[in-house]
């Protein structure tokens, strides 16, 4: 009501999003209805209405998740999930950040350990979509610090805002793949280790499998460590780990956007 106190509205509205969104829940106490109809019959209509809508919106991020384990069996994990998780924000297109650390805490889920990493990268490439855009630099600036050996270990990289590296123990990139026709399902052994890497180039959201020690190179990278320790980490995880392959991938994918050299003293 216009003349109530900013508190008093508050206070009206905690109840009404706690009964919107658990249907075990009564009407909330002082609905009313411009036709008088039942408030009680027109609350539920609206409930029903924004959890369909939070399902849809999950189903929107996770087709390939929805796809693994059938529509049936998503919408009801979705929707036991956007009841106990309601949106913080009016914008949808982020919506679903922790359904994947749900999922893999879902009991009729435990039966394919792959699901939850599959969501994961789903919402990378979503978040990845939605990321600002950055300018690659020219490889002719990084090669010029690759020359100078004293300042290499210091170096540090900024990497574009939308890549992600994704380590996991299923063949996330392969049964991603296999969903939008470019491997055969049949092919695909569902849980043979693969590293993601996801990354925007315009308006493509790409995403690609990498070796392990290749990831652990970008993502310490990634983090704000210099060169020098995140190939240190990439080559305890593999002794023939590919420094200057691990950089061409970057520079091949306009993947680095600043440099930053720390002068020795």
């Amino acid at each position: 009501h216009p003349r109530r106190s900013r508190g008093a509205r508050m206070n009206m509205q905690t109840p009404f999003a706690a009964a919107l969104l658990d249907p075990a829940r009564p009407c909330p106490d002082g609905l009313v209805t411009w036709n008088g109809s039942d408030p009680a019959k027109r609350f539920q209509v609206y409930r029903n209405n924004v959890i369909v809508s939070l399902v849809d919106a999950l189903a929107d991020t996770f087709a390939v998740t929805q796809q693994l384990v059938g529509e049936a069996f998503f919408r009801a994990m979705a929707r036991l999930y956007a009841c106990a998780h309601p949106p913080r924000s009016p914008v949808l297109a982020l919506y679903g950040a922790d359904f994947p650390a749900f999922i893999e805490g879902f009991p009729p889920a435990v039966g394919l350990p792959y699901l939850a990493d599959v969501a994961r990268l789903e919402y990378l490439r979503v978040r990845a979509y939605h990321a600002a855009d950055a300018s690659p630099v020219a490889p002719a600036a990084l090669a010029a610090l690759l020359m100078d050996e004293s300042t290499l270990p210091a170096l540090r990289l900024r990497l574009h805002p939308s890549l992600a590296v994704l380590p996991s123990d299923a063949a996330v990139v392969s049964l991603w793949a296999a969903h939008q026709g470019v491997l055969a399902l049949e092919a695909v052994s569902p849980d043979a280790p693969e590293t993601a890497l996801i990354l925007r180039q315009g308006l493509e959201v790409d995403v690609m499998q990498i070796p392990p020690a290749a990831g652990a190179f970008i993502a310490t990278l990634g983090a704000g460590l210099p060169l020098g320790q995140a190939a240190a980490k990439a080559t305890a995880l593999d002794g023939g780990f590919d420094l200057a392959g691990a950089l061409g991938l970057l520079l091949q994918n306009s993947a680095i956007t600043a440099l930053n050299p720390v002068l020795p003293q």
